[in-house]
């Protein structure tokens, strides 16, 4: 069973200006994840979020970005085997999306 995860990388930009970042950046996104990210694919279901399907480690993980005024909330469904991890994770995520929002 999946174990959710949420992260919340602070920023400065404001919603439209993260939203903005994100946009122009998401090309980049696969580079700024842990554990060697085979491949991201994204999409927009709504203005102020982001739809992923992460490869990573011979897994399929599902996340979503709500961006937001001040943050940027990253909510992962982590599987079982990569759950144990979590803490790590979250700190690497937060991390690498604090460099890819600057």
């Amino acid at each position: 069973m999946a174990v959710p995860v949420i992260i919340d990388v602070p920023h400065k930009l404001g919603q439209t200006g993260a939203r903005e970042r994100l946009k122009s950046r998401i090309g980049e996104l696969g580079g700024h994840m842990p554990g060697g990210v085979g491949q991201v694919r994204h999409s927009w279901p709504s203005e102020n979020e982001i739809a992923l399907e992460i490869s990573a480690m011979g897994q399929n993980i599902p996340a979503r970005l709500e961006v937001l005024d001040n943050v940027v909330r990253v909510h992962v469904s982590l599987p079982p085997m990569l759950a144990y991890f979590s803490g790590i994770i979250g700190a690497a995520v937060r991390e690498q999306g604090t460099k890819l929002l600057t």
